[in-house]
């Protein structure tokens, strides 16, 4: 909606343009800063594996690719804050006042969850799995640092995604898909998801690592009951 009343589906399209590319620039902008702290963020990231000296290259152009790409995922981060709120920007007309309330709220949390997860990859599971992953069969590893900082940051993004489950379950409560009564009932069903999904995210095939992720997932399904019970109530009350 404009001052001039609403947009025509032309004027949709060159508003997502516009917000678009907003979005690449502050892209583009933390992209930047975080090219000059790239090195220490490559030497962050190296740690479990006992330090950036651990790391072997045999491509030439394979520190370029990784300083690159270590960049771009700091200026990712640094920018993501503010890609959401173009994005928002841009829905935001076509949704009612609560539920432009529930966003402000829930992409901050959101957010946090994803941080959370991050960090737990990284200060819990790798710790555990890359000295085993490592020293496997008692043969002398030395990764490649673009295999390492792909492996690295995939394992931490997809654990960040999977403590997005709270979220998940609060917005198919909203919408009257489940209700805490019913995942209070399927306990079992979902404790066996969470041991496929920590199957499939886990590096190393052991119970241990396997252990280490259900147990925050088992944490975060109770908080999921919780929060499925408190976006319920209100139509309970109601009724």
């Amino acid at each position: 909606m404009n001052k001039d009343g609403p947009l025509t589906i032309l004027g949709h399209i060159e508003e997502l343009r516009q917000r678009l590319l907003r979005a690449l620039i502050s892209l583009v902008i933390g992209t930047s800063i975080s090219a000059i702290f790239a090195r220490r963020l490559l030497e962050w990231l190296a740690m479990p594996v006992g330090g950036i000296e651990q790391l072997r290259s045999i491509e030439v152009t394979e520190n370029i690719t990784v300083f690159m790409q270590v960049s771009l995922l700091g200026g990712a981060a640094l920018a993501m804050p503010y890609i959401v709120y173009q994005l928002w920007r841009f829905f935001s007309p076509g949704l009612t006042r609560r539920e432009n309330r529930y966003v402000l709220i829930l992409v901050p949390f959101a957010t946090l969850l994803f941080l959370s997860g991050a960090a737990f990859s990284y200060f819990v599971m790798l710790p555990a799995a890359v000295p085993f992953l490592t020293g496997f069969l008692g043969i002398k590893t030395e990764p490649r640092p673009a295999d390492y900082i792909s492996f690295i940051t995939s394992l931490m993004f997809w654990i960040g995604v999977s403590f997005e489950i709270p979220l998940v379950i609060f917005f198919l409560a909203k919408v009257r898909i489940v209700n805490h009564r019913m995942l209070l009932r399927n306990w079992r069903t979902a404790i066996f998801a969470m041991a496929v999904l920590a199957a499939f995210v886990t590096p190393t095939p052991d119970p241990v690592n396997m252990g280490l992720v259900m147990i925050p997932l088992i944490i975060l399904y109770g908080l999921s009951v919780i929060l499925a019970r408190i976006a319920y109530r209100p139509a309970e009350e109601s009724e």
